[in-house]
């Protein structure tokens, strides 16, 4: 029913979490631009097999991050706010960051190791290498 968002009971994180992750990855990438219309609280719950407390959650969370905005009684669209799409991007960015350093350190790679391994995957990227 809702095939851009995907639960996956095998990924350790809370529910709610993955359906905030999902929305705002749509919205970083422009597939859902501002005052396009969410489903309701109740329709996602249902299509997603999920309880109405999770979706509430995940959509309060949006809405206190800016991302989404909730109208009473006419339900939630993608915040129409400048640069909306470029923050949603820049956190995205900042979450990566923290869990590549996350598994660094878990590792044992120092700060310059890390730093000569991002600048080497930044330049790989430029030239169009994997």
């Amino acid at each position: 029913m809702h095939s851009w968002i995907t639960i996956s009971l095998g990924d350790p994180r809370p529910l709610y979490l993955q359906v905030i992750e999902q929305i705002k990855r749509r919205v970083a990438v422009g597939d859902l631009a501002p005052g396009a219309e969410l489903p309701s609280i109740r329709e996602l719950a249902a299509g997603l097999q999920v309880s109405v407390i999770t979706i509430k959650r995940a959509y309060l969370e949006l809405e206190r991050d800016g991302v989404i905005a909730t109208r009473q009684g006419k339900g939630s669209v993608v915040a129409d706010r400048p640069g909306l799409q470029a923050s949603v991007q820049e956190g995205e960015l900042q979450d990566h960051l923290k869990q590549v350093v996350s598994l660094g350190l878990l590792l044992g790679i120092s700060k310059t190791e890390m730093q000569r391994r991002i600048a080497d995957a930044y330049e790989q990227n430029q030239k169009g290498g994997k």
